[in-house]
């Protein structure tokens, strides 16, 4: 990681970087609008994130497929009737900008005249603003008085998108239109009636039993957001709820400009690797520079991978989502997520590199990757300037491991995700280890326990624990990974694509790297083995299992300053081992871990923690002289 930073003090009117900038919110230019009271703003503003709220937790209830109902991967979003965000659920923080790019395309679509009162929309398509095909945006606009004030949307992750490969994860794709069927912007339903064509098309072109279900538990979450948006509208009029959203808008941008100008001015860059594509391409780079100029700041992709044989591209979209969701983790929380904090963002992605691919280059793994290694670029950057905030919000996964096959019990197709409950990824934090079970660029994701999966799909769980040692060693830990095992209980196919072995969640501030993933398939068989640098599917019979070891959370800050009394805590704990609390932290232990007469050797610590830092500044000279 390389680090310039500019000399002097904060400029009260700081230029932008010589060079044109995409704004990352691409928001339209806004009239003068009714000026409107903060209470009545605030009022507005509350009511429209209840609205999105009870919008994400219709389809919870309603949604007939597990990744739906359960996973909670669904974010609602009100936008104003010139496609600006308004207000949003809490939900995916991924999703938080992929669904507003479709909706705006959508109204340069059909224009002016081509939407009406009772329309229901759907988009899902990557090269008109989304993030990859699985993810299905309805959207409803909210007419008043004749008038077009607001849109009301609900973006859900589906199970399946019809192409080549059940799941929605066809990584072997020859290209966009081999991975599913894409929907830049359809009407499912105009003036209140129902297209039954259109939406039989968009059913008979899914894998998924129950997804006509889903699609319906989107509309009615939609239309939930429509007539409650228009008490919205009768109560206040249509100039008021404007103004209020304008006000909620402009709050954002001073709020967010007013923490960028607490930020230390500076060139931030960063570099941040993908081991390889699905097609075995390896070290997919992603160059970060974040500009620091007074209440200004540039976030500039310029320099990432742009071989034209990768097959691993985050979309525009996917990109601008990742970018937000990082640096909205490192913004204080009451900062509301609206145009102004978005368009306060200048983004820079050169078309045609891996982060903004040419049109019709597939995107199904580069939703996940490199999509997430955006945030840990922008973290990686930042790590030292805004250090006390600073945590990659990413996951080393590759894409979700996929089980298909022939449910015996129903004789129809099932499609397991794999959206079970395990411990990964999850990063330290200065002031606070890895916490949990999940990273937080999944956000609210809620994962499935073993039974309520067991009874759909005709799997079995039979381990879900923490590795010890897993976590990246620092002042602060990791989050320690996990050994995942599961098996089918008929045969079924397992589509797996993995990352994170060689370039695995990373350390900052003097930190390490959290434990690389593994993935071993047909566990029980002669034939088992680990998942190489390809996505493959591999057929596994009956009773056979995989057996995935995920990655840990890299540390934060210096192993040697954490206190010896809190690794002994986590050897107690099983987060750390005996040998490991002295090979990572310098950290002798004396006694029994079973009988649990384990005590610090406090001389013994001291000499050799000072024997390790003498040889670690040793490494580093060598390792700065040979560069």
């Amino acid at each position: 990681m390389q680090i310039r930073r500019s000399q002097g003090k904060k400029r009260a009117n700081a230029q932008r970087p010589g060079k044109i900038a995409r704004p990352a919110s691409a928001g339209r230019r806004r009239p003068v609008s009714t000026v409107v009271d903060p209470v009545t703003t605030e009022i507005v503003r509350g009511f429209m994130e209840t609205v999105a709220f009870e919008m994400a937790t219709h389809v919870s209830l309603t949604a007939t497929t597990p990744i739906l109902n359960q996973s909670n991967e669904r974010n609602a979003t009100i936008l104003d009737g010139r496609g600006s965000l308004a207000a949003l659920s809490v939900g995916i923080p991924q999703f938080m900008l992929s669904s507003t790019l479709p909706i705006r395309f959508a109204l340069d679509f059909f224009g002016p005249e081509g939407l009406y009162d009772g329309d229901v929309l759907l988009s899902n398509d990557p090269y008109h603003g989304g993030g990859h095909l699985p993810d299905y945006n309805i959207y409803a606009p909210v007419f008043h008085e004749g008038e077009l004030v607001l849109i009301a949307s609900i973006q859900c992750h589906h199970a399946d998108t019809g192409g080549g490969a059940p799941g929605g994860y066809n990584v072997d794709a020859l290209d966009i239109w081999a991975e599913g069927v894409r929907f830049p912007a359809i009407k499912l339903i105009e003036r209140g009636e129902e297209r039954r064509d259109v939406v039989y098309m968009v059913a008979t072109n899914n894998r998924t039993p129950t997804f006509l279900g889903d699609l319906r538990a989107q509309i009615g979450a939609a239309q939930i957001g429509v007539r409650r948006l228009k008490e919205l509208c009768a109560r206040y009029g249509n100039a008021t709820v404007q103004g209020s959203v304008d006000s909620m808008i402009d709050y954002a941008r001073r709020r967010f400009r007013a923490e960028v100008e607490s930020w230390p001015d500076g060139i931030y860059e960063s570099d941040a690797w993908v081991d390889h594509d699905p097609k075995g391409n390896r070290d997919i780079h992603i160059h970060c520079k974040v500009t620091v100029a007074g209440s200004e700041l540039t976030v500039d992709f310029t320099g990432s991978d742009d071989r034209p044989e990768i097959e691993a591209y985050s979309t525009f979209g996917n990109t601008r989502g990742y970018v937000i969701a990082q640096l909205a983790s490192m913004m204080p929380a009451d900062i509301p997520k609206n145009e102004g904090f978005f368009e306060s963002i200048h983004l820079i992605v050169p078309q045609g590199c891996c982060l903004n691919p040419p049109d019709g280059r597939s995107v199904a793994a580069g939703t996940h990757h490199p999509g997430t290694e955006v945030g840990e670029a922008v973290a990686r950057a930042l790590a030292e300037a805004v250090s006390g905030r600073c945590c990659p919000q990413v996951y080393k996964m590759g894409m979700p491991t996929v089980i298909f096959g022939t449910d015996p019990r129903t004789g129809k197709t099932f499609i397991d995700h794999s959206v079970d409950t395990f411990a990964a990824y999850c990063g330290a934090v200065k002031g606070q280890d890895g916490w949990g079970a999940m990273n937080v660029s999944f956000g609210n994701l809620i994962r499935a326990t073993a039974e309520i999966n067991e009874s759909i799909f005709p799997v079995r769980h039979l381990w879900r624990d923490y590795l010890p040692d897993s976590g990246g060693a620092g002042e602060f830990r990791g989050g320690c990974g996990s050994l995942y095992r599961k098996q089918v209980t008929t045969p079924a196919t397992i589509y797996t694509y993995v990352v994170g072995k060689r370039f695995p969640m990373p350390g900052l501030l003097g930190g390490r790297d959290g434990a690389p993933n593994k993935l071993l398939v047909r566990v029980g068989s002669k034939e088992c083995r680990e998942v190489g640098d390809s996505s493959e599917r591999v057929l596994h019979q009956a009773g056979e299992c995989y057996e995935y070891y995920y990655g840990g959370g890299g540390g934060v800050g210096d192993p040697f300053d954490r206190p010896a009394e809190t690794v002994l805590e986590d050897v107690l704990d099983e987060y750390v081992s005996v040998a490991g609390a002295e090979r990572d932290y310098g950290v002798v232990l004396t006694g029994d871990l079973w009988k649990l007469t384990l005590e610090i050797d406090e001389p013994a610590t001291r000499r050799l923690r000072k024997r390790l830092r003498a040889e670690r500044r040793t490494a580093d000279r060598a390792g700065k002289s040979e560069a």
